[in-house]
């Protein structure tokens, strides 16, 4: 009888241990990096991101400065000048785009009083943003005080909304950049390749307390990190509804 336990437990933990190495045996390097690729590029497989500049404020005429006229005057004017820090976009010097870029856009604002004042800064004909957006960054000069910058848009379906930049409690050039969030309408349901919103302009909130005197600010380089995939995909041969 012992015999016969001493055989079923030898037979139990043979098995056992042919079952832990069986385990523990090594993952297949190849296989395991090809499976966190795909993991990796999960989210990405369906996208073509790019960088492009809506625009590098060159024409002070294109922009127009407004505040409620009891408030104070404001206008724009162009400014020769950059910030420093300021990098190119790849792409463009890859295909040659060789757009003048020394100028900025320069706001003055004098306020008669202090007050709940709003300053728009809004370009002569909205920029249209193709692909979807997924953040936009401008360079700005703050002065160091409590005004909030924001950003008006259109979405595809021409419903208007805005996004927080940032507050201007900064000195110098400093690039701000915000997201756009996924569930802004950016795309026609019905078709894939119908994508964009649009860029109405800027919107200043000024602090109260900070609403007398003088105030400048300036902008360069409004730019845009866009999904282009649907539109550089498209098939040629899909028919367009346009008769």
């Amino acid at each position: 009888m012992k015999k016969i336990i001493c055989f079923a437990s030898f037979v139990f933990l043979a098995g056992a241990a042919a079952f832990g190495q069986q385990a523990q045996q090594p993952v297949d390097p190849v296989n395991d990096a090809a499976r966190q690729a795909l993991e990796a590029n999960k989210d990405s497989a369906q996208q073509k991101l790019k960088e492009i500049s809506l625009s590098k404020f060159e024409d002070a005429g294109f922009w127009k400065a407004t505040i409620s006229m009891d408030q104070g005057i404001t206008s724009p004017r162009r400014m020769e000048g950059a910030p420093a820090a300021k990098k190119p976009i790849p792409d463009e010097e890859a295909i040659g785009i060789k757009e003048e870029d020394k100028y900025v856009l320069g706001i003055k604002t004098e306020f008669f009083h202090r007050g709940d004042a709003t300053i728009a800064i809004e370009p002569s004909r909205p920029i249209n943003i193709a692909g979807i957006a997924k953040t936009l960054s401008v360079w700005v000069v703050g002065r160091n005080v409590n005004h909030t910058l924001r950003a008006i848009f259109r979405d595809f379906n021409g419903k208007p909304f805005e996004l927080t930049v940032g507050t201007l409690n900064f000195s110098g050039w400093k690039q701000l950049t915000f997201a756009v969030p996924p569930e802004i309408g950016q795309r026609n349901p019905h078709y894939g390749t119908l994508t964009g919103i649009s860029f109405l302009g800027f919107r200043i909130d000024c602090d109260l307390t900070e609403t007398y005197g003088s105030y400048y600010l300036y902008f360069d380089d409004l730019r845009v990190i866009t999904d282009l995939f649907t539109e550089e995909s498209r098939d040629e041969d899909d028919m367009l509804d346009t008769w």
